[in-house]
């Protein structure tokens, strides 16, 4: 099932970018494109959140009331990579998705020390997109909060593959 929706995702986006023949890399893979293909296949501020690291105005963007989309799989926008799981997404009051937990191994986290303050961003692993931060004020298990800018996500519903605290006891 879970397959089926990233075929679903890589599909869409292969489609809505008018190339058919180009090629989407496995989850895993690098995406590399320049600014004026990702101008192409983004919109304009998809790429100004994407690749300038922008941020959306909070309570603006879709994808900030917690439940409202069910169970599921949320994407990056730039690249399809799967990211976060609908049942690690909570209600954090700041006006942006928020997160406890990202997909093993499919965000990075960098050192941001933009407007005078040492912060933690969060980057897609396969296209480098900015996501947006993560602190660590969110709720158990993991006690983090990744929160993104809605316009750097797609949702996928489905079902998750297990509970979030279900992969939580097996650690």
């Amino acid at each position: 099932m879970r397959s089926c929706a990233i075929l679903l995702v890589l599909v869409a986006l292969i489609t809505s970018t008018g190339d058919a023949a180009e090629e989407v890399p496995a989850v895993g893979e690098k995406l590399t494109l320049s600014d004026e293909e990702w101008k192409k296949r983004l919109t304009a501020e998809q790429f100004q959140v994407l690749r300038q690291q922008g941020t959306e105005r909070p309570f603006c963007g879709g994808y900030v009331q917690t439940k409202e989309h069910g169970p599921g799989t949320y994407h990056c926008a730039g690249c399809a990579a799967p990211l976060f799981e609908a049942g690690t997404k909570f209600e954090s009051g700041t006006g942006w998705p928020s997160f406890f937990r990202a997909l093993p191994d499919r965000v990075a986290e960098l050192a941001d020390r933009s407007h005078g303050v040492v912060r933690t961003e969060v980057t897609c692993a396969r296209c480098d997109g900015h996501l947006g931060h993560v602190f660590d004020d969110g709720p158990r298990p993991t006690g983090r909060r990744f929160c993104i800018n809605a316009v750097s996500l797609a949702f996928t519903p489905g079902q998750a593959e297990e509970k979030p605290d279900q992969a939580e006891q097996k650690k």
